[in-house]
């Protein structure tokens, strides 16, 4: 199952020429989920050469503008190209109230538009993963998001089944999943050719945060966390008086959680990416600060580390 992280924006509040407003696209198999939804996404979308795609959950942090004032225009194309498929917006509470107040621009949607305001570590449960959404420390009422897949069966020794005189065929099955089958010399127990759980995949995204003790624990163990870095270590008491983060105060974030990856957003136009990057490799090695339509690759953990994927320099303007 192919997992994968599109950075589509990753200014702050105010974009640039290089950098669109927050959205990041999590693709899972055939599945597609887009956090955040900055001014700008769908033309984004369409310059990553993604194209805007049929979206089936949109997932908003927070109510700040920067974040979903990209998701009147992205529904008004949909409208316009003739969407018949539903569509589901999450968010923390209010959310009905935010979109009560855009109805004037987005006018009726012919398709089933949802609302689905979450509460605090509210799990959404899904085809072998579940997405739980938990505080950020922002100021206002705000959340990060938690993919977290379900662990997978132990691998499974062929070989070693024949040997025990396993019939090929549905008995394998039936003792991959955890039932004794006849065997050469009686019956043949799983745990004789099945390996132990293989773990799943965790991607964390913050949204907008200062520092907390909630994302190190939600983030911990992760393959990716995807967080915020607004100020370098100069700004820190900005930072924290705005509910923003350092790179370095999110460095020592995913060090606490023992994450394998870490990818720095939401990069203000005041620093290069360089610049907070080295500030957050002095306490965390594996850190990037990823361009748009930049990607992360998360194999399954036994066949290596997230890779990080640079786009081509023409797409990145």
């Amino acid at each position: 199952m192919d997992l994968d992280v599109l950075f589509v924006g990753t200014a702050g509040s105010a974009p640039t020429a290089g950098r669109g407003l927050p959205a990041v696209l999590v693709r899972r198999g055939g599945e597609r989920m887009l956090f955040d939804c900055g001014e700008g996404t769908q033309r984004q979308l369409l310059r990553s050469g993604v194209g805007l795609i049929e979206l089936e959950e949109v997932f908003v942090t927070h109510f700040h503008a920067d974040h979903f004032l990209g998701l009147p225009g992205m529904l008004k194309t949909f409208a316009l190209r003739g969407r018949e498929r539903p569509l589901a917006v999450y968010g923390p509470p209010g959310l009905r109230a935010l979109f009560n107040a855009l109805k004037p621009i987005v006018g009726r949607t012919a398709f089933d538009l949802s609302l689905v305001e979450l509460e605090p570590n509210q799990e959404l449960v899904r085809d072998g993963y579940r997405i739980a959404a938990f505080e950020a420390s922002h100021g206002v009422r705000a959340y990060g998001y938690a993919l977290v897949e379900e662990e997978r069966l132990g691998r499974f020794d062929e070989a070693r089944a024949i040997e025990l005189g396993v019939r090929p065929g549905p008995d394998f099955g039936r003792l991959h999943h955890g039932k004794p089958v006849p065997g050469a010399d009686g019956d043949v127990l799983p745990e004789q050719v099945v390996g132990p759980p293989r773990p799943g995949r965790k991607i964390v995204l913050t949204g907008d945060t200062a520092p907390s003790k909630m994302t190190v624990a939600v983030a911990h163990g992760a393959d990716l966390l995807v967080h915020e870095a607004t100020f370098s270590d100069e700004e820190a008491e900005r930072a924290g008086e705005t509910g923003h983060s350092t790179a370095r105060q999110a460095a020592e974030l995913a060090r606490d959680a023992e994450v394998k990856l870490l990818a720095l957003t939401h990069v203000s136009p005041r620093y290069a990416g360089p610049d907070l990057r080295d500030e957050a490799r002095a306490v965390f090695e594996r850190t990037i600060v990823p361009h748009d339509f930049d990607r992360i690759e998360l194999p399954f953990p036994e066949r290596g580390e997230p890779v990080h994927v640079r786009a081509e320099r023409e797409r990145r303007g």
